[in-house]
């Protein structure tokens, strides 16, 4: 896992227009830019979504930078939302390091994802329904 400050991908609930978006990245952020996860699934889930890592997938989000000094903020605030906690096997999501791709200009970028957790992307390859636009904003 990389020590570095890395931007963070957002696709569900803190992407511009959706409700936790406001209340965690307003004021926090130094750009926030259009991009896409390659190599993902995005599946419903009760009231916010989840990517799933599966071949030929495409999740479609924003490419958040933090303003350093608001990053190790950030970084708790989002962990706490996600409810992420490094090595419980209790947790929604994991924080992965993968590459993602911005829209302006298909230039690569390593940054953090929140991903479904092992047990949650079994439950959701085999009983969830996938959203196929990989856009939950779209609908």
């Amino acid at each position: 896992m990389s020590a570095q400050k890395l931007p963070f991908f957002v696709y569900g609930t803190l992407r511009p227009g959706e409700p936790n978006h406001d209340r965690f990245l307003r004021g926090r952020t130094r750009s926030e830019e259009p991009g896409r996860l390659i190599g993902a699934v995005l599946y419903e889930g009760p009231g916010y979504p989840y990517a799933v890592e599966e071949r030929g997938g495409v999740v479609h989000g924003e490419i958040v930078t933090a303003l350093p000094e608001a990053y190790g903020e950030l970084l708790v605030a989002l962990d706490r939302l996600e409810e992420y906690a490094p090595g419980d096997t209790r947790s929604l999501y994991e924080r992965v390091e993968r590459e993602v791709i911005l829209d302006a200009d298909g230039r690569a970028v390593q940054a953090w994802v929140y991903v479904a957790a092992p047990s949650v992307a079994a439950y959701l390859r085999a009983r969830g329904k996938a959203i196929g636009s990989g856009d939950w904003s779209a609908g």
